[in-house]
């Protein structure tokens, strides 16, 4: 999942009177139609060089562009970049993330890294080897409100936060068919949205994860391990430290909007609610409540505008060398195995 953005890290603007060589990056898998990604080159500290797509009409505003359209990945890879941008279906993302950090390039990969903590693993022990950047784009993390959030939950203003109820529903679909491939995508609509609600929920209460149970449904009917058809509607239940957590996610719910996408916190002082704005998949509003009365907080974004792709390009700017904040994906994924009982 991409995010519009309409500027970008104070880093990786254009500094008046500065000459700075701009990024060169690839991309692996969908083409060039990504928004940060088209609001990045404009800033001329960006530039799409290659892209390699077996499939020809994602790529076909290349051909006008004068981006190099590569038939291998190989020759994606000899080019002269800096970074790679890795969005090809999840079964191809360990193969494709270690040969890119293998030919010395930082990796920024669309969530979730690949389709299991194995394979996670698998792709930061070489990241971590070859001493190389990759990230994830998990843009929730730092969405509106978020750092405000962290905040409250850390000074204890909410008390003991005992309990947390975390939803994502989307009533879309997707046309790409691996979507609904098991052995392709990993999963369904867990894999898909429910990750970004673990990532979420494990940046503001920690990582000590235990108790994890789950309930996978498609088309109504309950699913059973071992898992051989995706699901469209789940949820799951399980323990962050003292912290009761509940989530429910899916595709196509009769949700009478685009998405509906909200983590309510509930402390002993108090609690509080982050929420999107009229089905919108990045506008959201933080409210902080206790007992009858609420209060809004303000809705300045806390993510450096230029989304999570935005936050890779700056610190790639500075260093390409690994990052160890990345280790957060690989617990996101050993929670996503639990979940598919696996």
């Amino acid at each position: 999942m991409w995010l519009s953005v309409n500027a970008l890290p104070v880093r990786i603007r254009k500094a008046a009177g500065t000459s700075i060589r701009p990024l060169q990056l690839g991309v692996i898998g969908s083409g060039i139609d990504h928004p940060d990604l088209q609001a990045l080159q404009e800033t001329g500290r960006v530039v799409c060089k290659a892209v390699h797509d077996p499939i020809a009409s994602n790529i076909s505003a290349g051909e006008a562009s004068g981006i190099r359209q590569c038939s291998r990945i190989e020759e994606l890879l000899n080019s002269d970049l800096d970074g790679v941008i890795v969005a090809s279906p999840r079964v191809l993302h360990i193969s494709h993330c270690i040969a890119a950090l293998q030919s010395g390039k930082a990796v920024f990969v669309q969530k979730p890294l690949a389709r299991s903590a194995a394979e996670t693993a698998a792709v930061l022990d070489v990241a971590r080897s070859v001493d190389r950047l990759i990230a994830v784009d998990f843009p929730y993390r730092h969405i509106v409100g978020a750092n405000e959030l962290r905040r409250l939950i850390k000074d204890g203003q909410l008390g003991q936060v005992f309990t947390a109820d975390l939803i994502f529903h989307g009533v879309f679909g997707h046309e790409r068919p691996w979507f609904y491939e098991c052995a392709s995508g990993g999963g369904g609509c867990v894999m898909d949205v429910g990750v970004h609600l673990v990532d979420l929920a494990l940046g503001l209460l920690g990582d000590c994860v235990t108790g994890i149970s789950s309930n996978l449904y498609r088309q109504g009917a309950k699913l059973h391990p071992p898992y051989e058809m995706v699901e469209d509607y789940a949820t799951a239940e399980f323990f962050l430290g003292e912290t009761q957590v509940r989530l429910a996610c899916s595709w196509n719910l009769q949700a009478t909007q685009d998405a509906v996408i909200e983590a309510r916190f509930y402390g002993t002082e108090g609690g509080v609610a982050l929420r999107n704005i009229k089905g919108s998949l990045q506008d959201f509003e933080l409210h902080q409540f206790s007992a009858t009365t609420s209060r809004q907080v303000d809705r300045t974004p806390d993510a450096p505008l230029g989304g999570e792709l935005g936050r890779w390009a700056a610190r790639l700017g500075e260093s390409n060398r690994f990052d160890p904040e990345v280790a957060q994906a690989l617990v996101v994924a050993q929670v996503i195995d639990r979940i598919y009982s696996r």
